[in-house]
């Protein structure tokens, strides 16, 4: 059987800018190496930087949010596989579909949990140790379960996550399944210690992890380092930077905020070292898997490095402390021989977790599919879920709707 896949975006791709821009793609690629018919739709509108995916032979649509219009697009688009981009997008549009094309499979890309992701950035600001059970208080833990139970298939991008998932959620592994990112071993990059110098960091400043890592290295480590390398400089890159990161550039400093980078060889091709102190976050860190591929050793902390490495040795250091961490930097950034043994721990680490190898997560795609009516028969809190009683989303939905039709 020849597969339609519809692919509901938050957003429109952005490869260049995000680690989610490059998960989508190369979810596109793959269906179609399985010569599926793919459609993409969105309701936020294309920006200057966004991936022509019509050049790779997807059918692109623009839909309206809360809008029954979206009802007559699905059902004549006809999907058998519709994949929800983040929780968020599955709330506006699962119910929609399930009533609409309700023999389609619906996946969630969850990207990463969002809950874990928030209940640490709370533990951050009110400076105090995050711990699982902060999970089961999250508001987001709820609206982010609840959508994983209604779908017939998540996708998780961490193997942490799919612990969290089983041990605080105790969620069915029949409706999980990990997927991670994964990179072309052609793309991995040969290096040299002597062409390199400075240190960098990239992250879209939409994603608040990656304003806070930049704030933390401007007042906390990069003075240490500095100190001891008093020539450094470090480059912070990364698309859609608000002004008050555009206001932490001061050469004098050291500390030069470049901005966008049109391509992400631009980051690597002078960086000698990379660091990323992200102090909260989730799933698996693009930036990290970019150094790696482009032979550029990197200092992170536990949760940059969580469910990166599995037992290999990391690709440069994991330091939480403050001192350690700068430490750690300046020794690997002096170091030709640490800083080679550093280098081929990052290409082990994508050789041996991040190398595709083969399509099957769509293969299990297609084997749910076949057995979708027993699959979903199993799903009891999935079915409970759908309940018209549960689907506070559907009828707020429905009543903005209205409303939007009144004020017209």
């Amino acid at each position: 059987m020849k597969h339609h896949v519809l692919l509901i975006g938050l957003v429109w791709p952005e490869p260049n800018s995000s680690a989610a821009g490059v998960r989508i793609v190369q979810l596109i690629q793959s269906f179609l190496e399985k010569d599926y018919t793919v459609s993409f739709a969105c309701s936020a509108a294309r920006g200057e930087f966004s991936y022509p995916l019509e050049n790779l032979g997807v059918n692109c649509y623009t839909i309206v949010l809360n809008s029954s219009s979206f009802d007559s697009f699905v059902q004549g688009l006809a999907p058998t596989m519709v994949v929800f981009d983040r929780y968020i997008t599955e709330e506006y549009y699962g119910w929609r579909v399930s009533e609409n094309c309700p023999n389609a499979l619906r996946i969630l890309d969850s990207e990463d949990l969002h809950c874990l992701r928030k209940a640490r950035q709370k533990a951050v600001k009110e400076q105090r140790v995050f711990c699982l059970e902060d999970l089961l208080v999250e508001d987001t833990a709820k609206r982010e379960i609840a959508s994983i139970l209604r779908c017939d298939i998540t996708w998780i991008i961490s193997e942490y996550e799919m612990e969290v998932l089983d041990n605080v959620f105790k969620i069915d592994k029949a409706i999980l399944y990990y997927l991670p990112m994964w990179v072309d071993s052609k793309t991995i990059v040969n290096s040299s210690f002597i062409d390199k110098s400075n240190f960098s960091f990239i992250g879209n400043f939409l994603h608040e992890p990656n304003w806070d890592a930049v704030l933390y290295l401007k007042k906390e480590i990069w003075p240490i380092i500095r100190k001891q390398l008093p020539q450094a400089e470090l480059h912070v890159f990364g698309a859609y930077p608000s002004q008050k990161v555009l206001d932490l550039h001061n050469p004098k400093e050291g500390f030069m905020v470049k901005g966008r980078a049109e391509k992400v060889t631009q980051v690597f091709e002078n960086t000698r070292v990379f660091l990323a102190p992200l102090r909260f976050g989730a799933g698996i860190k693009g930036k990290l898997i970019e150094a790696m591929v482009h032979g550029v050793p990197s200092v992170t902390n536990p949760i940059g490095a969580e469910s990166m490495h599995g037992e290999l040795p990391w690709n440069g250091c994991i330091e939480q402390e403050v001192q350690a961490f700068a430490d750690a930097a300046v020794e690997l950034y002096n170091d030709t021989q640490k800083w080679q043994v550093a280098v081929e721990n990052g290409s082990k680490i994508l050789e041996t977790r991040f190398t595709k190898r083969d399509n099957a997560f769509i293969t299990k795609l297609e084997e749910l599919y076949l057995e979708l009516e027993v699959h979903r028969k199993q799903n009891f809190l999935g079915n409970l879920l759908q309940h018209q009683q549960f689907q506070a989303t559907k009828f707020m939905s429905k009543w903005i709707e209205s409303k939007n039709r009144t004020n017209e």
